[in-house]
């Protein structure tokens, strides 16, 4: 029998956070740090070769500062030959580990993603070890204070929650309570578009990478050759240092303008002035804490305005936390949902993998995201996402598809944001109503119809805007459910205007469009 190992803490790949509560009392001489590279996690979606990097560099660098400390830690790593692997799975990679390593219990945070937690629940069973899992310290509040919080609430509103927030952790408040700036959120200055002569200068930080992550690439450039993306450019903070520096440089250098220009596009430009900390965040290299400390700090200083402040402020302690809560609160049937009744083989068209498309708006969004894994909020809300929604891609497998495509797509945040927020496909737990809108907003907040084959302002004909075009074949289809929702009564009336023949012509026009996105 081996020399006794008292605890073995399990820490998962979106999970690298020094500060975790695994790490309480931790005890170098008895206990033993397990992390493993799992192809399961690479291939469950098929996901973009920067996605595996950012992760799998993410816990080399994480591992090695463990070793640093004088810690020992199991670590599997995946190799360019799958034959050399131990398993495909974190049971078949863990349980003979804990075979081996006998220790007397396992420790862990709650896993993320609910699809791990009934895989390691399973793991639990077989071993017959106790499992201790502890809370996850990196995120405001638990998911069982969500609960509490939503306990006896008609719906969830995110303003009322990110209010309740404010007020519980005394954040952006005047001393008697009141709302620094008088209002709790400035959404009214935060809608403009950029002007005509374009982005005014967003310098941005990178991080070319270092020995262990072209390793890592060049194993995934073996293994994952057929994966889609490009491995040209990677750039992504790979350990805690790095991340912080990618926060003070947003912070210095971006800040001040995203709040004005949150919501606006441009050509051939995918970062502008957003923090890109989401990924580096949801790996726990980042904490929440620190980056909005980091905010009020900047608007203290008069280094940044309220507007910009409060809208960052408001995506990490209001958005984040409420689709986490979200999350726990209502899987696993949450997955499940399907509200606007999409087919359930409907995937994301060919572009969504490739961006090859001659709609200039997707092709544009999907730039990003194939070169760099990643997009801002509009590109997924109010391209991409209104694109599938106006398509009728089922929920699910959009979201599978942000799973596979985002270095900073975790199940946790992804789901509620994709098949809820984008897509509709909960009904109206996340959002009020379906964010559906035809080629004219793009138009306002982007240069990108400038350069299309396709009139935003026209829906039927050769120059038509498929934008345009599903936009109102989506209020016709779905007109019997949409007129029951207050938020979308102008939109019903305005398609209540169009006479008989203009309307059939445009499902004539929508059809020939899915053909050619889903060809039989």
């Amino acid at each position: 029998m081996p020399p006794s190992i008292r605890n073995l803490i399990v820490v998962l790949g979106d999970q690298l956070d020094i500060q975790s509560t695994v790490f309480d009392h931790f005890q170098p001489d008895r206990d033993r740090i397990w992390l493993a590279e799992v192809e399961r996690e690479a291939t469950h979606v098929w996901c973009h070769k920067q996605r595996l990097v950012f992760f799998f560099s993410a816990m080399r660098h994480f591992r090695d500062e463990l070793r640093e400390r004088g810690w020992t830690v199991e670590y599997h790593e995946l190799q360019a030959d799958p034959g050399l692997d131990r398993g495909k799975s974190f049971g078949e990679i863990l349980e003979p580990d804990l075979k081996r390593l006998h220790p007397e219990r396992v420790i862990m945070v709650a896993p993320g993603d609910w699809r791990v937690r009934e895989e390691l629940s399973a793991i639990e069973k077989v071993s017959r070890l106790p499992f201790e899992y502890r809370p996850d310290r990196h995120f405001f509040i638990e998911p069982d204070q969500f609960a509490q919080w939503a306990a006896g609430r008609k719906g969830l509103v995110l303003e009322n929650f990110y209010r309740w927030m404010r007020k519980e952790f005394g954040i952006l408040l005047e001393p008697d309570g009141q709302p620094v700036g008088g209002s709790w959120n400035f959404d009214h200055d935060n809608r403009e578009p950029f002007p005509k002569s374009g982005p005014p200068p967003a310098p941005r930080k990178s991080f070319p990478p270092d020995r262990l992550t072209r390793e890592v690439s060049a194993m995934v450039a073996e293994r994952f050759a057929s994966h889609p993306g490009k491995l040209d450019g990677f750039e992504w903070p790979v350990t805690r240092d790095q991340a912080r520096a990618a926060l003070d440089d947003f912070i210095q250098q971006r800040l001040p303008a995203f709040g004005r220009y949150q919501d606006a596009m441009w050509t051939g430009e995918a970062v502008l002035h957003h923090s890109r900390l989401s990924a580096p965040m949801n790996l726990k290299l980042l904490s929440p804490r620190e980056a909005v400390d980091a905010a009020i700090s900047a608007l203290q200083a008069g280094q940044a305005p309220l507007n910009s402040v409060e809208a960052f402020v408001r995506q990490i302690l209001g958005w984040r936390e409420f689709v986490r809560g979200v999350y726990w609160l209502q899987m696993p049937r949450y997955a499940s949902l399907n509200e606007l009744g999409c087919e359930p083989d409907r995937n994301v068209p060919q572009s969504f993998w490739t961006g090859e498309t001659d709609m200039n708006c997707v092709r544009e969004a999907m730039r990003s995201v194939v070169d760099g894994a990643w997009a801002h909020h509009i590109h997924r809300l109010m391209v991409l996402g209104l694109y599938a929604q106006l398509l009728g891609v089922h929920p699910y497998r959009f979201h599978e598809w942000h799973m596979a495509m985002y270095a900073d797509a975790i199940d946790w945040v992804s789901l509620p944001n994709t098949l809820g927020m984008s897509q509709f496909g909960d009904g109206g737990i996340m959002a009020t109503k379906p964010y559906c809108a035809s080629g004219n907003y793009i138009h306002k907040m982007s240069n990108y119809c400038r350069g299309c084959r396709y009139d935003y302002r026209t829906a039927t004909g050769a120059d038509a805007c498929p934008m345009t075009t599903l936009y109102w074949d989506f209020l016709d289809r779905h007109r019997a459910r949409l007129v029951q929702n207050g938020r979308m009564l102008y939109q019903i009336r305005n398609l209540e205007r169009k006479d008989a023949a203009a309307m059939q012509d445009i499902r004539a026009a929508a059809k020939r469009v899915r053909e050619a996105e889903f060809p039989c």
